[in-house]
């Protein structure tokens, strides 16, 4: 296969995983970088060797040697540089959430249709083995009619910068417009609409909080502005429902993890375990989630192209599998995210057509 030739837009914390990862994959390349800090640009590009950066992303954009781009900078900067790459004729692989606002994100994806460029979103927990199993226990007929899901994410005191690790602009509306929900909920909500297969929404009612107390001097530098709980409830247009809680910080012990139930079955996904009866004595039943992910790599070559987001992003480009749906989910994602958040605005439930007239961009031009 052709290698794939790869340019970074941001070379920050996130970036350094996504440089590890593509590091492992055969046939990826990492040709070209752009940072505004010029001496981590430089400290990045001498520790992955990547030969050509530039502090002005579009000059990267120019080259005719790249033809994928991955975009790991702030929420809010995700639209204006992923459109300039799509139309550039490159090919996006953008970190999440897909944008800082609805509005945004349909801008990113009607961009990449017009240019017929491929455009990718960074969600990780589609590739987990226990996605991977719930996925074909769905499709095998396991649970039956789905009529409800939970979304749970869980951090007891996890908030950026004001809890002690990353930087202030994970927490200011400015730059990342959102606070839990979209920092680690876009994780949880995005791998129940894959396995649910991406329901249309219909209705959504929400709340959002930010009581736990934090260090006063991180509070006042930090310019805190976001959530750290937000709440959730979603109808969709097939009589399905889903419930969320996601958490940066809260006085509670672990959730349990999110689920999925249905008329015959239901499914919890950390860890991993399947409820249902067997001659009417009702059974609760786990599986070897290691050993038949080994086996499943054994009889398919094809296995790995799942492995992590950024192994099916560059066989995908390689025409290896067909791209996963990841920027219509995260579209959705983004839907219910930003519905929670009018609807806590509102006081009252929301359609989904109401946050879409709602959404405003909230886009910040590099």
């Amino acid at each position: 296969m052709n290698p794939i030739r790869i340019g970074f837009v941001g070379v920050g914390q996130i970036a350094k995983q996504h440089l590890a990862s593509y590091a492992k994959i055969p046939g990826a390349q990492v040709v070209a970088a752009a940072d505004v800090n010029a001496a981590e640009l430089a400290r990045v590009a001498e520790q992955y060797k990547i030969p050509y950066t530039t502090t002005n992303f579009r000059e990267m954009l120019q080259r005719g040697d790249i033809d994928a781009v991955d975009v790991c900078l702030h929420n809010n900067f995700h639209a204006p540089v992923t459109i300039e790459a799509l139309r550039a004729g490159k090919h996006v692989y953008c970190e999440k959430p897909m944008a800082g606002a609805y509005a945004d994100a349909v801008a990113m994806a009607e961009a990449a249709k017009a240019t017929g460029r491929k455009l990718s979103i960074q969600l990780a927990t589609l590739f987990q083995k226990e996605t991977k199993i719930a996925k074909r226990l769905i499709e095998a007929g396991k649970l039956g009619r789905i009529y409800h899901a939970r979304s749970t994410g869980y951090r007891r005191r996890g908030r950026p910068f004001v809890d002690g690790y990353g930087t202030a602009n994970f927490v200011k509306k400015e730059v990342a417009s959102g606070g839990a929900l979209y920092d680690m909920g876009v994780y949880h909500i995005s791998q129940m609409l894959y396995l649910l297969g991406a329901p249309a929404v219909a209705r959504i009612s929400g709340k959002t909080y930010q009581e736990t107390g934090m260090d006063e001097g991180r509070r006042q530098s930090s310019g805190y502005s976001v959530e750290e709980l937000g709440l959730g409830f979603v109808k969709f247009a097939n009589n399905l429902t889903l419930d969320v809680m996601e958490s940066w910080a809260i006085h509670l012990n672990a959730f349990e993890g999110s689920c999925i139930v249905g008329s015959d079955g239901g499914i919890r996904l950390h860890p991993l375990s399947f409820h249902s009866s067997v001659a009417d004595i009702e059974m609760n039943s786990t599986f070897e989630v290691d050993s038949v992910d080994w086996r499943w790599h054994q009889l398919d070559p094809l296995q790995e192209a799942y492995d992590s987001p950024q192994h099916h992003w560059v066989a995908a480009l390689q025409g290896k599998v067909p791209l996963l749906p990841t920027a219509e989910i995260a579209l959705a994602t983004m839907l219910i995210s930003e519905g929670i958040y009018l609807s806590d605005r509102l006081g009252r439930e929301v359609t989904a057509e109401e946050v879409m007239a709602h959404s405003k961009s909230t886009a910040v031009r590099l």
